[in-house]
C-alpha cells in the first residue's frame, strides 16, 4: 500500500462535548465556516471573515442575537471579560435577514459575518457563538477559532502497527516545532488532541510526547493515537430537486418536494470500496437558481437502511454535518419488519450531502462502523491540537498552527499537494486565559 497525504482540519474539544446546543427542528441548514470556500472549517486567520448562515422554517421575521465568548482549550468560559478580547459590541442583533423566494418551502434567511462593523475580535483562541431569540434563550451555538503565524509542526498518517487491527485503523504521528516558544515542562505545560473529520465526539486526548529534542516534541505512538478507518461517506446531491438522479430513486411533488434515497444494503463485512467524499460536510446548492441561499428549496429526504434483520438493543441513527452529527428523535430511523428495513425522514435544503448510517446502543455506546465497517484505506480528515501554558503563570497566550492539504474529492478543490511535511504555527497574546493552543490541519490519503 501506498501512503499518501490527508486532510487535517483543527477543531477541538476534550470533556464538555455537550456545552454546545442543539438547533430546534425550525432552525435548519445552520453553516459556519470561512469565507474561503475550498474548506469546509470554521479556523481562520485573526481578521478574517467568517460567516454563519441558517434558515428559520417558521417563515417570519423573527429577531435573533448573537453573542461571542472567549474560551479555554477544554471549552470553558474563559476569565477574560469581553471588552477584553472584543472591539464593540459582545452580543447584537443579526441584521442580514432575508426572505425566501421561489421556494415551496417558506423560510427566512439569516446571515452574519464576523468581524462586522459593531463587533471585531482582538484576540486569537476558541469561541463559542450563540444564537439567542428575542427573550436572551439560547437557540443553538457553535464554535470556532482564530489564530495567528508562530511555529512548524509535523504530521504522518499511517496504517496502523497493531497487527491486530492493521486492516482497520489509522495511526496520527506528530512532532511539535517550537525554537520559538520556550516550553520549559512539556509533561505539564502541553496537552494534546487529534480528531476525526471535525468530529469532536471521537477526539484523542490527554497525549504526552514521547520524546523530547532540543526545541522539539515527538509523538510517535503505535497504539494511543490510533483511529478507527470507518469508511467514505455516502451522498446524494439533489440540486435538481425535482429529477431522479444517481442517488435518488424517485422524486415526487406534493406539499413540497420529496425525494427518495436509493435503500442501503448493510456491507459492513464486504471489502473496501473508494467512493469520493466530502468527510461528512455538506453544500448548498440549487442548478436553477442565482442565490441558493434563499433560492434553494427543502425537499423531504427518505433515508433507508436494508438491515435484513432488526439490530438488537441498538437505534440506528443517519449522520452528518448536516446536523453537527448530533443524534436527535429527527435523524433517528424506525424498523420496519414487513421489509426489514430501518427508514426516517425529514426536511433538507437543496445541495450536495454527505451521510451514513450509525448505532447506538443501550449502554450509549456510539459506533460508526458497525453498519459501514472500518477499512485503513478510508480517506479520512485528522485534526491536532496542541496546547501549552507555561507552568505556574497566570497569563497566557494561544497558539495555533494551520497548514492546509484539500482532499482531490473535495466539492471546490481537486488538487492535491504530496510534499508538504509541516505546518506554519500562529501566536497571539491574551491574559489569564488559561492555555496556549498549537493547532494543526493536514491532510492524509490511503490509497493502494
Amino acid at each position: 500500500m501506498k501512503n499518501t497525504l490527508i486532510t487535517f482540519f483543527f477543531l477541538l474539544i476534550i470533556n464538555h462535548l455537550n456545552a454546545q446546543k442543539t438547533a430546534p427542528t425550525n432552525i435548519k441548514s445552520i453553516q459556519f465556516q470561512s469565507l474561503n470556500k475550498t474548506t469546509f472549517n470554521h479556523i481562520i486567520p485573526l481578521g478574517n471573515t467568517i460567516e454563519l448562515n441558517f434558515d428559520d422554517l417558521d417563515g417570519d421575521q423573527k429577531e435573533y442575537y448573537y453573542k461571542i465568548e472567549l474560551m479555554t482549550h477544554d471549552w470553558r468560559e474563559s476569565n477574560l471579560i469581553s471588552n477584553q478580547y472584543i472591539n464593540g459590541f459582545q452580543s447584537n442583533v443579526i441584521f442580514d435577514v432575508e426572505n425566501s423566494f421561489n421556494t415551496f418551502q417558506n423560510y427566512t434567511h439569516y446571515t452574519v459575518q464576523f468581524p462586522n462593523q459593531n463587533t471585531r475580535i482582538t484576540k486569537s483562541g476558541n469561541y463559542l457563538l450563540s444564537i439567542l431569540d428575542d427573550v436572551g434563550d439560547v437557540v443553538f451555538t457553535r464554535r470556532f477559532t482564530l489564530y495567528e503565524n508562530i511555529a512548524t509542526v509535523g504530521v504522518s498518517v499511517s496504517r496502523s502497527r497493531n497487527t491486530k487491527n492493521m486492516d482497520k485503523e489509522q495511526t496520527v504521528q506528530f512532532l511539535v516545532n517550537h525554537s520559538r516558544l520556550q516550553i520549559n515542562n512539556p509533561s505539564q505545560e502541553i496537552h494534546v488532541a487529534v480528531l476525526q473529520n471535525e468530529n469532536w465526539k471521537t477526539a484523542i486526548t490527554n497525549i504526552q510526547p514521547q520524546f523530547y529534542k532540543p526545541n522539539q516534541l515527538v509523538y510517535n505512538y503505535i497504539k494511543k493515537t490510533n483511529f478507527w478507518g470507518g469508511n467514505e461517506y455516502l451522498f446524494f446531491d439533489n440540486k435538481n430537486i425535482r429529477n431522479a438522479s444517481v442517488s435518488i430513486a424517485r422524486s415526487e411533488r406534493k406539499e413540497i418536494v420529496h425525494n427518495y434515497l436509493y435503500p442501503y444494503i448493510n456491507r459492513g463485512l464486504k471489502s473496501y470500496s473508494y467512493n469520493p467524499d466530502i468527510n461528512g460536510q455538506f453544500v448548498i446548492r440549487n442548478i436553477e437558481a442565482t442565490n441558493p441561499k434563499t433560492e434553494a428549496d427543502y425537499a423531504m429526504m427518505y433515508f433507508s437502511l436494508k438491515a435484513g434483520i432488526e439490530i438488537e438493543n441498538k437505534e440506528v441513527y443517519v449522520y452528518g454535518a448536516f446536523n453537527n452529527f448530533n443524534l436527535t428523535e429527527e435523524n433517528k430511523m424506525n424498523f420496519d419488519p414487513s421489509t426489514n428495513h430501518y427508514n426516517v425522514n425529514f426536511l433538507l435544503k437543496q445541495g450536495f450531502y454527505n451521510y451514513t448510517f450509525i448505532t447506538k446502543s443501550s449502554e450509549n455506546l456510539i459506533s460508526e462502523s458497525e453498519i459501514r465497517g472500518n477499512f485503513s484505506e478510508t480517506e479520512n480528515v485528522y485534526t491536532v491540537i496542541v496546547y501549552h501554558k507555561a507552568f505556574g503563570s497566570i497569563s497566557c497566550r494561544k497558539t495555533f498552527g494551520l497548514a492546509l492539504l484539500m482532499l482531490p474529492n473535495s466539492l471546490d478543490q481537486v488538487t492535491r499537494n504530496t510534499n508538504i511535511k509541516s505546518a506554519p504555527f500562529f501566536i497571539s497574546q491574551d491574559i489569564n486565559c488559561g492555555l496556549h493552543l498549537f493547532f494543526l490541519e493536514y491532510c492524509a490519503g490511503w490509497y493502494h
